[in-house]
């Protein structure tokens, strides 16, 4: 069982920065592939960045040049960096990580970026 917790959403402005974190506990989080996803109202989820247990990183076209993906395997913890954001990017964001023949989830953390 693995149980992974997101915080740091909130409200900002359009160009504006936020820093998300996912906490694990269970598990070996250094052999976690750790991905982020998205999902806006009335819209399907959508994949945002993934990083490999070797720290080997991929973003979506939509996010690339603006966010960044990092993990402290010390923290057993996986961050999102969030710049340049844009009003398309409100949604609430969930951290995911497939182990053991199960996906986890967590609650999410909502993003808004509004003026």
């Amino acid at each position: 069982q693995v149980q992974l917790v997101e915080s740091g959403g909130g409200l900002v402005q359009p160009g504006g920065s936020l820093r998300l974190s996912c906490a694990t506990s269970g598990g070996v989080f250094r052999l976690f592939a750790m991905n982020w996803y998205r999902q806006a109202p009335e819209k399907q989820r959508e994949w945002v960045a993934g990083i490999t247990s070797g720290a080997s990183t991929n973003y979506a076209d939509s996010v690339k040049g603006r966010f960044t993906i990092s993990r402290d395997n010390a923290k057993n913890t996986v961050y999102l960096q969030m710049n340049s954001l844009k009003p398309e990017d409100t949604a609430v964001y969930y951290c995911s990580v497939y182990y053991g023949g199960n996906t986890y989830r967590g609650q999410g953390t909502q993003v808004t970026v509004s003026s």
